[in-house]
């Protein structure tokens, strides 16, 4: 699970885009707004991010609003504070 969720975060994109999901909901549409990427682009870390947990998706009509999972992201955070502790003994 770290692996993949440290990959994903290894890009400054897919950093950003969690960033402005912090504040809610988007849409592909309303996030794309935020970058100067083609869409296959921005869909190619979209789905990086949804296979690292990160953020789920979810279809609203003719929309696919993503969201921040939460959970996910403070399991990477205990496991990576876990690791720095056990390094410092």
């Amino acid at each position: 699970m770290a692996g993949e969720g440290f990959k994903a975060l290894a890009d400054p994109t897919r950093r950003r885009i969690l960033e402005l999901l912090k504040s809610g909901d988007l849409t592909v549409g309303e996030l794309a707004k935020n970058f100067d990427v083609s869409k296959p682009t921005l869909s190619h870390h979209l789905a990086t991010l949804k296979a690292a947990g990160l953020v789920t998706d979810e279809r609203h009509g003719q929309n696919i609003v993503y969201s921040l999972n939460t959970t996910v992201m403070q399991d990477l955070i205990g496991w990576f504070l876990g690791f720095t502790e056990d390094s410092h003994e």
